[in-house]
This record gives C-alpha cells, sequence and structure tokens, in this order.
C-alpha cells in the first residue's frame, strides 16, 4: 500500500473520530440542558411555565409504546401529574390493549356507579392514588382501529342495503355516506371519542404508533421518549407549547 494512500484512509478515519465525538458531546449537552430545563420547571424557578393555559387542551391523548405500557408505576404517575395540572379528559392508548387490561376493572366498577350516564367510551377513574379532582379516562388499543372501521363500514352497508336510506320516493339512489355517518357509526360500535388536542408519544418511535386517524385531523403530536425516563417539566413544557401554537384549522 502507499504512503499517499495510507495517509488518506487516516486522515479519513481521524475525521470520522471528530464527527463522532462533536455529534456526540451536542447530544450530551443537549440531554443535560433538557434535564436541566425540566429541573427548574418542575421547582418553579421559570415563571413562564408557572400559569399554563390549558382552556384548549379539552382532549389530552397519551400513547404509549406496548412493550412499556407494563409499567403501570409510570403511568399512574403520569396520570397524577395530568389531574394535578387540571387534565379534565385523557384518552390511554398503546396497540396492544395491555393500559386497557389493567384499567378495566376500575372502569367496570365506575360504569355500575354512573350507569345512568353516557359512557359509551368512557369512565372516571377512581382507582388512582391521588386526591385530586376528577378527570375522565377512556382507554383504546389496536382493536379500535382497523377493526373500528371495518365494524362501522358493515353497520353503514347493512342499513343501506335494510332500506334505511331510500328516497321518500320509493326509489333507491346511490348511497352517499358522509363524514357524519361515519363519525355517528364510529360511536354505535364503540369506537367514537373525542378528537384530541394534543398526544403525547412515549415510546421510541415518533409516529403515533396506530392511534386511530381518523381522530387526528387537528391532533398536535409530541414525542416525549421512553416512558421510563418521563418528567414532569418535560409533560409542563409541552402543555407551555401547546399553548403557543396556532392552529387556523384549514381556513
Amino acid at each position: 500500500m502507499s504512503l499517499p494512500s495510507t495517509i488518506f484512509k487516516l486522515t479519513l478515519g481521524l475525521l470520522w473520530c471528530i464527527i463522532h465525538v462533536v455529534i456526540s458531546l451536542f447530544s450530551l449537552c443537549s440531554h443535560l440542558m433538557f434535564n436541566l430545563e425540566c429541573y427548574l420547571i418542575s421547582s418553579g424557578l421559570l415563571r413562564k411555565y408557572r400559569n399554563l393555559q390549558l382552556s384548549r387542551v379539552k382532549c389530552l391523548a397519551i400513547v404509549v409504546d406496548s412493550k412499556e405500557a407494563n409499567n403501570t408505576v409510570k403511568i399512574n404517575q403520569l396520570l397524577c401529574w395530568l389531574k394535578t395540572l387540571g387534565v379534565k379528559y385523557v384518552c390511554l392508548y398503546d396497540i396492544d390493549g395491555v393500559l386497557k387490561k389493567f384499567f378495566e376493572p376500575s372502569m367496570n366498577s365506575s360504569r355500575d356507579d354512573n350507569s345512568g350516564d353516557d359512557l359509551d367510551f368512557c369512565a372516571n377513574v377512581k382507582a388512582l392514588d391521588c386526591s385530586h379532582r376528577e378527570m375522565t379516562l377512556e382507554c383504546i388499543s389496536g382493536s379500535d382501529g382497523k377493526e373500528g372501521i371495518a365494524k362501522a363500514a358493515n353497520l353503514l352497508c347493512s342499513t343501506s342495503l335494510n332500506g334505511d336510506r331510500c328516497t321518500h320516493e320509493s326509489v333507491k339512489s346511490e348511497s352517499v355516506f358522509t363524514e357524519t355517518d361515519m363519525a355517528s357509526a364510529l360511536k354505535s360500535v364503540g369506537c367514537g371519542g373525542p378528537e384530541p388536542d394534543l398526544l403525547l408519544v412515549y415510546g421510541p418511535a415518533r409516529c403515533h404508533l396506530g392511534f386511530p386517524a381518523w381522530r387526528l385531523r387537528y391532533t398536535e403530536i409530541m414525542h416525549m421518549g421512553p416512558l421510563k425516563s418521563m418528567k414532569y417539566g418535560a409533560v409542563v413544557k409541552a402543555f407551555y407549547n401547546f399553548s403557543k401554537k396556532y392552529q387556523n384549522y384549514g381556513k
């Protein structure tokens, strides 16, 4: 091997090492700055994060990776934080339904206590170990996604074939299904629900992990990192950042 070729390879190797060190240092500094900011927010030292405007967050969705959904201690802690902040409606989602199975007993008991209320897809949380204001909890899974759409489409087709969508002139016209029809059908099969204003994703992937897409038309999605490393300050910062965003809703 010639000397110039050896020098060229050593130079490339040195440049790669330098770039790798710079990126690693930048990532470390960013991580340290984020942790410091979260600590200052949690301590109440940053004034702008003290009084959050949560009027725009009428419904909050929490998406958790199924591998981390078994960490019920973290889930309960997160829900307690949200209740402390004043969130009134939370939709929990993981694709395998781990959270749905965990909260099912408390949700069933809540339905029994509120049998006169409209609780077709949600229930009040009463099994959490924190004494704050009441919060409505909805638990959904991957089965409420594709299967929900299939059931709703089946219901619409059955209704149409049974003549419920015929015109008054007893002449059948071509069936036209509107967005309202689909929303009503989804609610009828138990897959309806309000559209979240904000969706927080806990997990390695930066996506909604299969959350029902028809409920995400105007939803702001924020990636929060792994559930095991969640921080109160990060949740507060997410709400603050959302309160500063402007949405024109297609206008």
